[in-house]
């Protein structure tokens, strides 16, 4: 009897037509498999954790917003998460209103805050007079314009609006920096890391001791001494009192790798706190380059030789 397979669900920031649900289409097994819309990162994560769904697709950086505040102090503080995977999502606008408005008719804009920000400067040229009424999402922005909920006769949203609901794309390509990009990652319950390609990254959240001079250059030079890069490194408040301060770390390399492990037992002797969020594949696909001081067979013949010491061996 031949077994069927179980459909596999993932969360994401919905409704349909998000730069979320984007970031996931370019998930390649997650195509034909059950999507489940939720209203916020931390209704994905939860997703997540209590079974409801396999892996979910959250938002954790904006080329030109930083680092997503909500969803780095969530894989903080949620135990039993590990990132899988990171997918980058240009971030392109249109303003968008129901069928049959023309642009001269427009004076009130319904947009998401960060959204409504990053058009003002095609907005100032071209509607210098219209107001702004907030929405809690690109695709509520335009639902409530469709069905009247919000007094507005326009919304920014994403592209892909156009795929789900009857709009006029009154303007393409409305926001103030081309190169805007988004990044995500796909987050699944705490499993393996997928092996090394040669082109990944590592993802830790790191708590320094209690405040002392130099304890931010320790914690660095655990990477630096052992040739890593950081490609992100952001502080956020820990919140149980002023100044403790925890940091969230992009590396290039992977767990697996000799000078990652031998920085991330460095990192752990040093940090009262450390969460591991996964070693995955670079959106990018760059390889990462290091001199080769720091190549993994130098790490393993140290160890080979301070073990050769210990145990009484005689010097080659």
């Amino acid at each position: 009897m031949k077994r069927v397979t179980e459909r596999r669900t993932y969360s994401y920031l919905g409704p349909a037509g998000t730069f979320t649900e984007a970031a996931l289409d370019q998930v390649a097994e997650a195509r034909g498999q059950n999507w489940r819309a939720v209203h916020n990162v931390g209704e994905a994560l939860a997703d997540v954790l209590e079974g409801r769904s396999d892996a979910a697709m959250i938002a954790i950086e904006n080329s030109i917003e930083g680092g997503v505040s909500t969803t780095q102090d969530a894989l903080a503080t949620l135990p039993g998460l590990r990132i899988v995977g990171e997918y980058l999502v240009k971030v392109n606008f249109v303003l968008v209103a129901p069928r049959g408005t023309t642009l001269d008719e427009v004076s009130v804009i319904a947009a998401h805050p960060v959204a409504y920000a990053q058009c003002h400067g095609w907005l100032g040229a071209n509607i210098p007079a219209h107001s702004h009424v907030p929405a809690s999402s690109n695709v509520a922005s335009a639902i409530g314009v469709l069905d009247g909920s919000l007094p507005a006769q326009a919304a920014i949203a994403a592209p892909g609006i156009v795929n789900h609901y009857d709009v006029d794309v009154l303007a393409s390509g409305i926001g103030d920096n081309a190169n805007a990009v988004t990044r995500f990652v796909l987050v699944s319950r705490t499993t393996a890391p997928p092996a090394p390609t040669g082109a990944d990254k590592t993802s830790l959240i790191v708590e320094l001791p209690h405040d002392h001079p130099g304890s931010l250059l320790e914690m660095l030079e655990q990477f630096s001494t052992r040739g890593i890069n950081l490609s992100l490194i952001e502080s956020r408040p820990i919140g149980d009192e002023l100044g403790r301060y925890r940091f969230v770390i992009d590396a290039d390399g992977h767990i697996e790798h000799e000078r990652m492990a031998d920085a991330l037992l460095g990192i752990r002797r040093f940090s009262p706190r450390v969460v591991f969020l996964g070693s995955y594949p670079r959106a990018d696909r760059q390889i990462v380059h290091y001199p080769d001081r720091y190549a993994d067979d130098v790490f393993v013949e140290a160890r080979d030789w301070l073990r050769g010491i210990v145990s009484g061996e005689p010097e080659a």
